[in-house]
């Protein structure tokens, strides 16, 4: 990949590939694979880029697409390995941020399903209902009821955890 390429493409867009990878990793070792292997995709994937949406619109939905993959295969992994039994300490983390109220939030959110966290994470940034359904490949009509029922389960989930 080159310096340039990073630097016009991904780097202005950094801020969306970090979100979506933290929201999808315990650790800063997998956080650190994931955003590696989300900026090699976006290099590798970038010719296929069809201009038909925005050029941010299409880094979240790589984004997304990468950490699912990976997710599963982690998944299958760790299924595959379940008799080793993996130390819940390597597992849990957590020192992303100093600030612990959103340590909080992202633990939380990572507790969602897979799209849900991914409907959260585009809402937290501002988008459209219309631009998340087209991210995530959904009716942008049904996008605020889902919002309503994530954040209820956020509040549920973050109850008397932050001050």
């Amino acid at each position: 990949m080159s310096t340039d390429f990073y630097t016009i493409s991904i780097l202005p867009y950094a801020s969306i590939v970090i979100k979506i990878c933290r929201a999808y990793t315990n650790t800063q070792e997998d956080f650190e694979d994931y955003y590696q292997e989300v900026c090699l995709q976006i290099w590798r994937s970038h010719e296929s880029f069809d201009h038909q949406s925005q050029w941010s619109t299409w880094i979240y939905r790589l984004s997304l697409n990468v950490c699912l993959t990976l997710l599963k295969k982690e998944k299958k992994n760790r299924e595959l390995r379940s008799s080793d039994s993996i130390p819940d300490e390597i597992l849990e983390d957590e020192m992303f941020f100093t600030d612990e109220s959103l340590n909080f939030l992202y633990d939380a959110i990572r507790q969602l399903n897979e799209v849900d966290r991914a409907i959260i994470l585009l809402y937290l940034e501002q988008k459209s209902y219309q631009e998340i359904g087209e991210i995530i490949g959904s009716n942008g009509n049904n996008i605020g009821v889902r919002i309503t029922r994530i954040k209820e389960k956020l509040k549920k989930l973050l109850h008397g955890k932050i001050y």
